[in-house]
């Protein structure tokens, strides 16, 4: 783990700390059956000919994944919040360099349909069920940067790299608490 500190307003300092942890196995993986893809096409307002692909990546809080075409795509998203109930939703889409620039591979999107729903700015589950559907399949290369956030005014990188058989996700991420449990 590597950290700094910075200056903020004020005279307040924040710790900045790139964390990264192994992805966990995935309880579900595969394609998506079609009832399961109609309803979550609801809750995202999307046609079927907007989804390349759509795969489960659940390694615990049940994320079904759809692969979109572009970076655009992915943040055109308009979820139908009521549609949502019950469904935790991704959505990815590659970044065209010409247009969208070098600073990210995929753009990564998160939906929950819980309560009154929302969206998440950066997600560490979804990213590492993403990276291991994508660098398995060959779609993605064994080391890329997704970017996730940007619909909610946040700049999120999520560090994705594949070594010695294990799928690593990190991050930079400001500590807002901290706490010791002891057993």
């Amino acid at each position: 783990m590597e950290s700094q500190s910075r200056p903020q307003n004020q005279g307040v300092f924040r710790t900045l700390h790139l964390l990264f942890f192994a992805a966990p196995p995935r309880r579900l993986t595969g394609p998506v059956g079609q009832n399961d893809l109609a309803r979550a096409l609801t809750g995202l307002r999307l046609a079927s000919e907007d989804v390349l692909d759509a795969q489960w990546v659940d390694n615990g809080p049940g994320w079904m994944v759809l692969r979109l075409r572009s970076r655009r795509d992915v943040l055109a998203v308009q979820p139908d919040w009521q549609a949502l109930k019950g469904q935790s939703l991704g959505v990815v889409g590659a970044w065209d360099s010409v247009r969208d620039g070098t600073g990210a591979q995929f753009e990564v999107r998160a939906f929950v349909g819980g309560g009154q729903g929302g969206e998440d700015p950066v997600t560490g589950s979804l990213n590492a069920g993403i990276a291991q559907w994508l660098i398995e399949s060959g779609i993605a290369p064994a080391k890329y940067v997704a970017s996730q956030g940007a619909v909610l005014g946040r700049a999120g990188r999520i560090f994705v790299e594949k070594d010695s058989g294990d799928i690593w996700i990190g991050g930079n991420v400001v500590a807002r608490i901290a706490g010791t449990i002891t057993l």
